[in-house]
């Protein structure tokens, strides 16, 4: 019985952490029909100088919250490797190259930018790639 009532309790919790979840009742993998044939994804990196892993994610972790409110963006995820902290990869998709080169435009995103010299080693590597998705999808 215990079992019962904290994986409930657990379920509630995820469902207010994460209100996509609770939308997603229609079954797995319901969010990405709004992701079509051809999108545009980015992979990209940025690893910490030395000493500046800190300042780096506290400098990086408020573009979470700003990319997902952009009505463009479609997915983002900052993710930082376990075994090498302060090295960050970023996941975006937006519908097309054009919201892609707009986000990059934001005011937040030049800000983020211009802190890198200071940061971060070597700047940001970016793997610009297109999503496939089955036919007829």
């Amino acid at each position: 019985m215990k079992t019962l009532a904290y994986l409930q309790i657990s379920a509630l919790l995820l469902a207010g952490l994460f209100p996509g979840l609770a939308a997603a009742e229609g079954g797995p993998g319901v969010g990405y029909a709004k992701i079509s044939d051809g999108a545009y994804s980015i992979v990209a990196e940025v690893r910490a100088k030395p000493g500046k892993e800190a300042e780096l994610r506290a400098v990086t972790l408020p573009l979470i919250d700003l990319v997902r409110g952009d009505p463009a963006n479609l997915v983002y995820f900052l993710q930082e490797n376990r075994e090498s902290p302060g090295h960050f990869i970023f996941y975006e998709i937006f519908a097309n190259q054009a919201d892609f080169e707009a986000h990059n435009a934001m005011p937040y995103v030049k800000d983020w930018f211009a802190k890198l010299p200071d940061l971060a080693d070597g700047g940001v590597k970016v793997m610009r790639m297109e999503v496939l998705a089955p036919a007829g999808k």
